[in-house]
C-alpha cells in the first residue's frame, strides 16, 4: 500500500543527511515528494492539502535531537499525521466495534456491488465468533442471482448461524424477521447483509434507508473497494449524506499499491476505517489500526501484526516442543522440517510476512518471486510426503536410489530433491547454532536460505 510514498520519502531522508534541522527550504523539498506520492496514490486533492498544511505546520523549526537526521524527523512527523488523517485522531475506541446496547448488536453492511461485501459480511461474522460472539448473519440482497446462496455458503464456512431468506421477500420485512429470531435464539450479533448496485441510484439508497429505520442497528458500516480510487469518495460522500455511517471497511487492500481509498475515504465522511480485508482468504479481515498502517505505509513494518499472525498460526505449544528438542541434544529431522514450513503456510506465506517487515529487510529480499517461492514451499512438502517414515527421521539415508523414487512419488525432479535435502542442511546448521546459544550467526546464516530469496 502506498509503495510509492514509502520510496520517495526513502530517498529525501538520504538526501538531507548532514543538516542540522528542518528548514523551510528542505521541508519543501520533501514535502513536494509526498504531496506527488500521494497524488499518485489516488488521494483526493481536499485530504492530499489539508495533510500538506498540518506537517508543514508542525516540521518548521523542529529542533533535531538525538541520533535522527532532519529526513527522520520530519518522516516522523509524516508519520503523525498520516496515522492522524487515517484516524488515530479520533482516540482508539473509534476503530472498535461497539456493542452498547441490549443483544442482539446489529450490524448493517452497505457499499456498492462488486466491493466484496457478501464476503466481508461472512470475514467479519468469522472475526466476531473468535471473540466469543454468537452471531446471525441474513441476506436482504433479493436482486443479485445467488447472492442469498453465497451468503449462506460463506457463513457455514465460518462457522456461524444463517438466517434463510428469498428473492420474493422485502428487504424490510427480512431484515426484522431476522432480528425477531436473533432474539428468540440469544445472538449477541446481527449482520445483515444489504443489496448493493453498480453505481449509486435514488431506489438502492431509500430502500437501504428504510432497512437502517427499520432495526436501528448500532454499527452502519460502508464497504469500499481500496482499489477504486477517486472514485469512493464520490460513493463515500453518497453513502454518508443517505446514512449514519458509523464507520469503513476497506476491501482488496493487498491488491493495490496506491491506497488512496483509505485516506480519502476516512476524510470524506468523518467516519474512522475499522477493518480493512488483506486477503481473500475468510480470515483475510485485520482490526485496522491508524497508527500501525501508517509505520507500514512508511516502510516502518507492523511488526505488532506479524506477532499476531505468528500466535494465530503458530503452534505454540509445538514451538516449545521443538525448542526444549534442540536444546536437549536432539536432532532436527525432516518432520520437523516440515513443520517449519506448514507453520510459515498458516502465518500468510512469504509474501504475507515480507508486508509486514520494515523496508530494509524487504528491500533485502527486492526481485524475490513470491509466488514462485510459495509453489515450492508446496513442493517442499510434498517430497517429504513422499519418504517414508524411517527417511524423514534420518534423512542421511537419502542416496540416489530414494531420491529416484522419492522424485517420482512427489512428481518432481531428482535436482529439487537434491535442492530440498540442501535446504533442510542449511535449516538443521542454523538449529545446530541455537542449541549452542549462537542466535545471531543463526540469523545471519538465514540469508538465501529459503526459497526464492536469494
Amino acid at each position: 500500500m502506498l509503495d510509492n510514498l514509502t520510496q520517495r520519502l526513502a530517498k529525501v531522508v538520504k538526501t538531507m543527511r548532514g543538516e542540522a534541522r528542518l528548514t523551510e527550504a528542505n521541508t519543501a523539498d520533501m514535502l513536494r515528494e509526498v504531496r506527488l506520492a500521494l497524488l499518485e496514490a489516488d488521494v483526493a486533492l481536499p485530504a492530499v492539502r489539508e495533510f500538506i498544511a498540518k506537517v508543514k505546520e508542525k516540521a518548521l523549526g523542529e529542533e533535531v535531537i538525538g541520533s535522527l537526521s532532519p529526513g527522520q524527523a520530519l518522516v516522523g512527523v509524516v508519520q503523525k499525521e498520516l496515522a492522524a488523517l487515517m484516524g488515530a485522531d479520533l482516540g482508539p475506541e473509534a476503530s472498535q466495534l461497539s456493542f452498547a446496547q441490549q443483544p442482539p448488536a446489529i450490524i448493517l453492511m452497505a457499499g456498492l456491488q462488486g466491493v466484496g461485501k457478501t464476503t466481508t459480511t461472512g470475514k467479519l461474522a468469522k472475526y466476531l465468533k473468535e471473540q466469543k460472539k454468537k452471531v446471525l448473519t441474513v441476506s436482504a440482497d433479493v436482486y443479485r442471482p445467488a447472492a442469498i446462496a453465497q451468503l449462506e455458503s460463506v457463513t457455514k464456512q465460518v462457522g456461524a448461524d444463517f438466517f434463510p431468506s428469498t428473492a420474493n421477500d422485502k428487504p424490510v420485512d427480512i431484515a426484522l424477521a431476522a432480528l425477531d429470531w436473533a432474539k428468540k435464539h440469544y445472538h449477541d450479533v446481527l449482520i445483515i447483509d444489504t443489496a448493493g448496485r453498480l453505481a449509486i441510484d435514488e431506489a438502492m439508497m431509500q430502500e437501504i434507508a428504510a432497512v437502517h429505520a427499520a432495526v436501528k442497528p448500532i454499527e452502519t458500516l460502508f464497504v469500499v473497494d481500496a482499489m477504486v480510487g477517486q472514485d469512493a469518495i464520490n460513493t463515500a460522500k453518497a453513502f454518508n449524506d443517505a446514512l449514519p455511517l458509523t464507520g469503513v471497511i476497506l476491501t482488496k487492500l493487498d491488491g493495490d499499491s496506491r491506497g488512496g481509498a483509505a485516506l480519502s475515504v476516512r476524510h470524506v465522511t468523518g467516519k474512522p476505517i475499522k477493518f480493512a480485508g488483506v486477503s481473500e482468504k475468510l480470515d483475510g479481515l485485520e482490526a485496522f489500526d491508524p497508527a500501525r498502517m501508517a509505520n507500514r505505509v512508511l516502510g516502518m513494518g507492523d511488526i505488532l501484526a506479524l506477532v499476531e499472525e505468528a500466535r494465530k498460526g503458530v503452534d505454540m505449544q509445538a514451538a516449545a516442543d521443538m525448542a526444549n528438542k534442540i536444546k536437549s541434544g536432539g536432532k532436527f529431522d525432516m518432520n520437523d522440517f516440515k513443520a517449519q514450513l506448514t507453520q510459515m503456510k498458516k502465518m500468510g506465506g512469504m509474501a504475507g510476512l515480507l508486508d509486514k517487515l520494515p523496508a530494509q529487510f524487504q528491500q533485502a529480499a527486492a526481485g524475490a518471486n513470491m509466488d514462485q517461492a510459495e509453489k515450492q514451499v508446496r513442493r517442499m512438502c510434498g517430497i517429504i510426503d513422499s519418504m517414508t517414515p524411517q527417511e524423514r527421521a534420518k534423512p542421511e539415508l537419502i542416496k540416489a536410489n530414494r531420491k529416484r523414487r522419492i522424485a517420482a512419488g512427489a512428481g518432481v525432479q531428482v535436482q529439487e530433491v537434491n535442492r530440498m535435502l540442501n535446504q533442510y542442511e542449511q535449516m538443521n546448521t542454523m538449529m545446530k547454532k541455537l542449541k549452542g546459544g549462537g542466535l545471531m550467526k543463526m540469523m545471519r546464516g538465514m540469508k538465501g536460505m529459503m526459497p526464492g530469496m536469494r
